[in-house]
């Protein structure tokens, strides 16, 4: 038989379950409103996407004297319907310059939370994208879902930055290509935060922060090496990258071989081939050469199979010579890879030490360089992190780098 105070035990422990219970309930029931709104945000944001695509495609098309203009100036923009949760954002067609400085047209996309902005407006964060192909149809601002792979972008809008992503030059809107063609995206980069400037909800200011990853990460590299002679009136605050492809020789000369290397490659050589006016006959197989076109027609992320398909009997018979060690091809790696000078601002670099692409070896020789010639770098390692999943994964660290090296973007904040 149970003693009494066994006997009381039950009772005196059973009136604290019950408002627990009732706050469990109460709390399981917040969580899942609060879900069920942001999945209905979310299928809103895709449906409304979807309603748009006639008038989006249109958007692409240029009118006549497009490329007159000044850098960074609009050539026409509209608003997106389909955006995240508490923001609003726009389609954008706006003036930059190539490599060569003559004037193209550029396409991207614009994106600020909700609610007033500061008096000196928002920080502005402009995006360089990783590789997502060359072809035109393959501009992020072209797709369904034209804001999804701006990695970082709900925590960016949440402290009150305005975001704005450049297509690059050749992607979206007819234009030369500029593949890995670094003064060209750096430009693209910048010209972008100035065409945000010209969309009066924005109130985008002129403080700025540069974010890509893998080729944005050389974009936005290249963006802040040229900002003081390209774009002088804008002040770069910070600079972060993800993996970035900025040893263009490293990464060339790891992937030579593989399906990697033939992917890359084909975007990469006809680019160069093209801005540069150097035949990739002297550099790629015939094999390789008769193959470029059904290569570049075709996007990463949603053909990789096809690509993979294509491009695997050139595995191992891709070039004719090795290009990092072959003029002028070695040249062209070298003056496309990042670091030739330094840049005032902070820099953050984040690197998956599981990437198999951008290795790891080749992202702490380019720390160490920028730390030499005199760049406050910050590096942050994740030790089970892809090429893929380095930017969303360094999200966290990166956003508490920007807090402590920026600020929020929106100073009204608490």
């Amino acid at each position: 038989m149970p003693s009494r105070a066994a006997a009381k035990e039950p009772r005196a422990r059973r009136p604290p379950h019950l408002p627990i219970h009732r706050w469990a309930v109460a709390g399981a029931a917040a969580i899942l409103a609060v879900t069920a709104g942001l999945v209905a945000a979310e299928e809103f944001r895709i449906v409304a996407d979807v309603v748009q695509r006639p008038e989006a495609e249109a958007f692409f098309a240029q009118p006549a004297g497009a490329a007159e203009g000044a850098p960074g100036t609009l050539v026409k923009s509209e608003v997106l319907a389909g955006v995240p949760f508490d923001a609003r954002g726009w389609r954008l067609m706006y003036r930059s310059t190539d490599a060569h400085g003559q004037p193209v047209v550029v396409t991207g996309v614009l994106v600020v939370p909700l609610g007033p902005a500061p008096v000196t407006g928002r920080t502005v964060v402009s995006w360089g994208h990783p590789t997502t192909g060359s072809a035109p149809r393959c501009a992020p601002s072209a797709g369904l879902d034209p804001t999804f792979g701006i990695e970082g972008l709900r925590s960016l809008l949440d402290r009150g930055y305005a975001v704005v992503a450049t297509d690059y030059a050749g992607m979206g809107t007819a234009g030369p290509d500029s593949y890995l063609v670094g003064e060209t995206e750096g430009n693209n980069v910048l010209d972008a935060v100035r065409a945000a400037q010209h969309i009066r909800g924005a109130a985008a200011s002129d403080r700025v922060v540069l974010w890509g990853h893998s080729q944005g990460g050389q974009a936005v590299l290249f963006a802040a090496q040229q900002a003081a002679a390209y774009a002088p009136e804008l002040h770069i605050e910070a600079v972060a990258t993800a993996a970035p492809a900025a040893d263009l020789r490293a990464l060339m000369q790891t992937h030579l071989d593989d399906i990697s290397g033939v992917t890359i490659g084909s975007y990469a050589f006809s680019a160069f081939a093209k801005v540069y006016d150097e035949p990739v006959e002297k550099i790629l197989t015939p094999q390789a050469v008769a193959l470029l076109p059904r290569m570049n027609a075709l996007c990463l992320l949603t053909n990789i199979p096809e690509l993979h398909a294509i491009g695997q009997p050139l595995v191992g018979h891709f070039t004719t010579a090795d290009p990092t060690t072959t003029q002028p091809w070695a040249r062209l790696l070298a003056e496309n890879s990042a670091g030739a000078v330094p840049f005032a601002a902070p820099l953050f670099v984040a690197q998956g030490l599981s990437d198999e692409l951008v290795r790891p070896p080749d992202t702490d020789r380019f720390v160490q360089h920028e730390s030499a010639i005199g760049v406050h770098v910050t590096e942050e390692r994740i030790s089970f992190a892809t090429h893929g999943t380095i930017a969303y994964l360094a999200v966290p660290a990166m956003i508490e780098w920007l807090d402590a090296h920026v600020g929020r973007g929106n100073d009204s904040l608490p």
